[in-house]
């Protein structure tokens, strides 16, 4: 017993450190952030007593939760995007029987990320701008008279989404393809399945594993966004980072941009646990 108490101090003398750091750096802000969103806003926007569920009621039930909902709206459908684009082109690079196109494939898929983000984004607003690359194609073809007002729209933000996070769709589906044994799809054919009955009923059950962890690292950031819909967006492509943001800055109001980051918190912790549930409950299956 004393050898297994000494043990137990010492793991918990080398782990001290982590403890610490965690509990300085993570567990105190979240837990300042939960107590300021019950708070009232005082002078300057700093939250005082009493405490009051003001700032929870002017997002659900007030006029912000147009917000809310217009954030929901994106980040699914940058998902919904992705996965529609990210899953054939996962399976046309695992499906390579020459190794240099695979690899020439994957690099192209992650070459965007050798360029900051912030460059990146700014280049669509070239892309999309009224006099930009875009527009002025369109013309040129003759398909459009006037400009389109594409960007400062949502349609802007979400092309930017898609373009930045469709690399965190591809790369686990391409994972999980790349370990599909397709010997099940051939026996599903001699069993009498034609492709598209074996593609649903065999390869894309089995490779849910990857569609589920980049469906998590597509919509987790997208939910959050702030840089691509401060500059694509405008107001409105708003998105309730940004409106996080606004919330700190200046008189602005602490209760309120606390109250709505506990709710953005509470919409990753959802999805954290669906993909949790998903992949213990794929897990037992098999």
């Amino acid at each position: 017993m004393d050898q297994e108490r000494r043990s137990r101090q010492s793991g918990l003398l080398l782990a001290s450190p982590t403890i610490i750091w965690l509990g300085l750096f993570f567990l105190l802000p979240l837990v300042s952030i939960l107590v300021f969103s019950f708070m009232s806003r005082g002078q300057g926007g700093f939250a005082v007593l009493p405490f009051t569920l003001d700032s929870y009621e002017d997002m659900f039930f007030g006029s912000y939760n147009i917000i809310l909902v217009r954030s929901l709206r994106i980040a699914l459908t940058t998902t919904i995007i992705c996965l529609l684009i990210g899953y054939p082109l996962a399976f046309f690079i695992s499906t390579r029987q020459q190794n240099w196109v695979r690899q020439l494939a994957l690099f192209m898929v992650i070459l965007p990320f050798w360029t900051n983000f912030l460059v990146r984004t700014y280049a669509w607003r070239i892309i999309l701008g009224q006099e930009g690359t875009l527009n002025g194609f369109l013309q040129w073809l003759g398909a459009i008279q006037e400009p389109l007002q594409l960007l400062n729209t949502e349609l802007a933000v979400i092309i930017g989404l898609v373009y930045g996070f469709l690399p965190f769709m591809v790369l686990p589906i391409y994972a999980s393809v790349e370990r599909f044994n397709f010997r099940f799809v051939e026996a599903a054919h001699d069993l009498g399945a034609n492709d598209w009955t074996a593609f649903w009923r065999v390869v894309f059950p089995l490779t849910l594993p990857g569609v589920a962890a980049g469906t998590a690292l597509v919509f987790i950031p997208a939910i959050g966004a702030y840089v691509t819909p401060d500059l694509l967006g405008g107001t409105r492509g708003l998105m309730i980072g940004n409106l996080i943001q606004r919330q700190f800055v200046g008189s602005g109001n602490v209760p309120r941009g606390s109250a709505f980051s506990v709710i953005l918190m509470g919409l990753v912790m959802l999805a954290l646990i669906f993909y949790v549930l998903f992949t213990t409950r794929r897990s037992n299956q098999q």
